[in-house]
């Protein structure tokens, strides 16, 4: 129990840190506005969406590599705590007007969808290179 706990927490820690480091630094960098000041456009939505969906799949790859068995499924559990993240997320942005909606959405309906891909992906690499 502990490896499959250890697997998908691993994948999710991995996902936030990138998301935050990153977010950090394009903020830094005036490329995305800090969220307390100004609401984030379209195109700042999208661009954080691209590359937290990215960090999503390499995160649902580390849990599955990780899964003592069943690496799908568990990176499937990742996308359903992903999902329940995102919707706390998406009360943020609404209630405090930090993003379009649609983004917190996109979010909600995509985590579990990346996170298979990253779970496929880790399966297909394990698969060629013969482990």
């Amino acid at each position: 129990m502990f490896k499959r706990i250890r697997a998908v927490l691993a994948g999710f820690f991995l996902i936030a840190l990138l998301g935050f480091v990153t977010d950090t630094i394009l903020q830094q960098a005036g490329i995305l506005p800090i969220p307390s000041q100004h609401k984030f456009e379209t195109r700042h939505a999208l661009l954080a969406l691209s590359y937290h969906l990215l960090f999503t799949v390499l995160g649902s790859f580390v849990t599955a590599r990780l899964a003592p068995d069943r690496p799908i499924a568990h990176s499937i559990a990742l996308g359903i705590l992903g999902v329940v993240i995102s919707i706390l997320g998406l009360i943020a942005i609404t209630t405090r007007n930090l993003a379009p909606a649609w983004y917190g959405w996109a979010l909600i309906v995509l985590s579990v969808p990346v996170t298979w891909i990253g779970g496929r992906l880790a399966v297909l690499s394990q698969e060629h290179s013969g482990g």
